[in-house]
């Protein structure tokens, strides 16, 4: 589904074959709770703020969909480049972790951090799936759009080898998370 975006500000108008419109919908629902919902998704999700906030206890929160959305956003863009690459890879989890600090305005996401673990199939391709694993990170485009530049912490595994490789040049620009 194409969503079309009423009177883009100038700068913004681009070929419409370049363009992809999203658009989400949040309606309070009652204290500090919601429920965010999407064209290009049937279910709501409902949310809060934090308990220690005066949110509810087992919903959502705005910062665990930030950190979602960075989670996500990074296993799709890995699973396209690994599939243009031919990667044989056997399973993958993303973690996402981020630390809230008091900040001048209020509160901050002053630390990110992604880590995947990659299960490949052949140990001869563990260059070339760390490639694509930092590649990923990159290019991810909800990561890219941060103020805080994640931390990467990328683990791979041979499968069969019950190994896992924590991979050299980790980046970490606001620390460990």
């Amino acid at each position: 589904m194409s969503l079309q975006l009423e009177n883009p500000p100038n700068g913004l108008q681009e070929p419409a074959r370049e363009r992809q419109a999203y658009r989400v919908v949040v309606c309070w629902s009652s204290g500090k709770s919601g429920l965010l919902q999407s064209d290009s998704a049937p279910n709501v999700i409902p949310f809060t703020a934090p308990p220690r906030f005066g949110g509810m206890e087992g919903r959502w929160t705005p910062e665990d969909l930030l950190l979602g959305a960075i989670a996500s956003c990074y296993t799709v863009t890995f699973c396209a480049l690994a599939e243009y690459s031919n990667l044989k890879y056997v399973d993958l989890d993303v973690e996402a972790r981020g630390n809230l600090r008091t900040a001048d305005l209020g509160y901050s996401l002053t630390e990110i951090a992604i880590c995947p673990r990659l299960t490949i199939v052949d140990g001869e391709e563990q260059q070339r799936a760390l490639r694509l694993m930092q590649k990923a990170k990159a290019t991810c485009l909800v990561s890219r759009l941060l103020a805080v530049e994640p931390a990467f912490e990328p683990r791979l595994q041979v499968a069969g080898s019950g190994e896992v490789s924590v991979c050299a040049g980790n980046t970490s620009a606001g620390g460990a998370v």
